[in-house]
């Protein structure tokens, strides 16, 4: 026969006094009319001061109106509420999380509760949530890279390409393998620079955002029309180039790399047929704002058909197999990424007009 003699020397209190949970008896006031140790301890708060503060001083300002309106669900329908999270602030103002079980009875107009602090879960939950974000910006960012960097090296190898279509042409004086052999060093010392600088992006993705410099707009401009020496020769390409406006701008000297040679190969792939392409680069300020212009004679858009697509992944408008649809969308995301935009005029066979407006101060925090 079981013993039963401890039941004189029980004490339910000590299991509400002892509990390291967050026990209470509120009122359909919103008053606390009991509360254990635990929610002292928790809040800093001693059970005088919450016993004579509406409940709702002790919660979070962004909580307090979810909180209510559960309440009033709660005292109305007169159901248990379970598992309801909301956040309170202690006494040293403190943020801690409570997760509540709360069950009314509507006779006494009395809500029995239990809390769990699970101020430590959220915490774990909110870094798990960061490095999940943080993966997923990186993988973007690699995903970039590679788009980036698998397009911008086709321009060096048209390049080469040019330099031996040139070859096919040439009659072998040695004047002219002396050209062709200068030719070759130069587009494969471009090809080696590009691969270089992209691979030390890779190497550099865990380190700070793209620092932003001032650039010499001449320079950067200078670069890529060396790097594309063979393919403008061989395209006939004429550019006309004004920077008299400004000269220098700040920005990421790789984007703006990337911006010009996308540009400049499209103009010359998407030239006229049977016409040498004809593209005009300069500067202008408008309404305060630098603006870098670019324009070219070529095939140009219907607008009306491309509208926002122009820019989208994968987007193709002219039936030219070597097109891959990339180009202006990297030009686009390398411009937003820091800040700036870029706008597009044009017509059919009458060329496109792109502007970028450059807005530097915006760019903080960005990466490649």
């Amino acid at each position: 026969m079981r013993n039963n003699t401890y039941k004189n020397n029980f004490n339910p209190g000590l299991f509400f006094d002892l509990s390291a949970d967050l026990f209470c008896i509120a009122d359909y006031e919103g008053y606390f009319r009991k509360v254990n140790p635990a929610i002292s301890k928790l809040l800093g708060y001693s059970e005088e001061e919450l016993h004579s503060t509406p409940i709702a001083h002790f919660i979070h300002p962004d909580d307090k109106a979810v909180t209510a309106a559960n309440r009033r669900n709660l005292t109305n329908n007169s159901k248990p509420l379970l598992n309801f999270e909301n956040r309170y602030v202690t006494k040293s103002g403190e943020i801690v999380w409570l997760s509540w079980t709360s069950i009314p009875v509507d006779s006494e107009r009395l809500v029995y509760a239990i809390a769990k602090n699970i101020t430590h879960q959220k915490k774990q939950e909110e870094d798990r949530n960061l490095l999940i974000k943080k993966l997923t910006d990186v993988n973007s960012d690699l995903k970039k890279l590679n788009y980036t960097t698998s397009h911008d090296l086709r321009a060096p190898v048209a390049n080469l390409l040019a330099v031996f279509e040139m070859l096919d042409d040439t009659k072998n004086s040695e004047a002219e393998l002396r050209e062709f052999i200068d030719n070759l060093r130069a587009a494969t010392n471009s090809l080696k620079t590009t691969l270089d600088k992209y691979l030390d992006v890779l190497v550099e993705k865990t380190a700070p955002p793209a620092a932003l410099s001032e650039l010499d707009i001449s320079y950067v401009l200078d670069n890529v029309l060396r790097s594309l020496r063979s393919l403008i020769s061989g395209s006939r390409a004429i550019i006309e180039i004004d920077f008299s406006e400004f000269s220098q701008i700040t920005f990421n000297e790789t984007l703006l790399e990337s911006i010009f040679l996308n540009l400049i190969t499209n103009s010359i792939k998407y030239a006229k047929p049977g016409q040498a392409p004809q593209i005009s680069i300069s500067t202008q300020r408008v309404g305060g704002v630098d603006q870098l212009k670019f324009a070219d004679k070529g095939l140009g858009f219907d607008m009306n058909k491309v509208k926002d697509k122009l820019f989208g992944f994968h987007q193709k408008f002219h039936k030219n197999a070597d097109g891959k649809g990339i180009g202006l969308y990297l030009v686009y995301n390398h411009i937003t990424s820091l800040g700036g935009n870029i706008t597009v005029k044009s017509k059919v066979n009458e060329g496109a007009v792109f502007t970028i407006s450059f807005n530097p101060t915006e760019a903080a925090g960005t990466r490649f």
